[in-house]
């Protein structure tokens, strides 16, 4: 199944199911996956500066897009953090590269967790979902022989849905595996 089909799934058995489910009155009214946004927070990364590197190189590889840094907002004396400080890596995808993105982590990654049972199913409120990752090697991008430290990751996928059943359904026609 490639990238175009599954946005095909969505318009062709998507959309009728979630009208039907919810009583649209018009596809307009569906909720759509708008973005996909893949994040990393590396605390390590103040005392390492080639941690952020590697993690950019990874999120790259995992992502089919660049990822860029993100830097501190303050000082946080406790922390060792200074302003404008490389802490963290993020991507965010759309488009064909979020479907394609999308195939990948529901077919291929989030099997090869072990023992897996299902992901979670708190939305944020808004209709939106976070995934938290423990660790990059799910990813078949990555090379585990490469691999210096296991870094987990945040996968938000933001929804149009104005609430949580309907994103929760978009979510889950899509194929993501929340528990029972």
């Amino acid at each position: 199944m490639n990238t175009a089909s599954l946005k095909q799934d969505y318009q062709d058995r998507i959309v009728p199911i979630l009208m039907k489910e919810f009583g649209y009155t018009t596809v307009m009214q569906c909720p759509k996956l708008t973005k996909i946004v893949l994040n990393q927070g590396l605390g390590d990364a103040v005392a390492d500066k080639k941690i952020i590197d590697v993690a950019q190189q990874e999120m790259t590889l995992i992502s089919g897009q660049k990822a860029v840094a993100t830097v501190s907002k303050k000082d946080i004396a406790n922390f060792k953090v200074r302003k404008k400080m490389p802490i963290g890596v993020r991507v965010t995808l759309r488009g064909e590269r979020m479907y394609e993105f999308l195939e990948r982590l529901v077919r291929v990654a989030l099997p090869r967790i072990r023992d897996f049972r299902g992901i979670n199913s708190k939305m944020d409120g808004r209709g939106n979902y976070t995934l938290g990752i423990t660790e990059q090697i799910i990813f078949p991008e990555i090379n585990i022989d490469t691999i210096t430290k296991l870094m987990g990751m945040n996968i938000t996928f933001v929804t149009t849905a104005p609430t949580d059943a309907e994103g929760f359904a978009l979510l889950r026609e899509f194929g993501l595996p929340f528990k029972k």
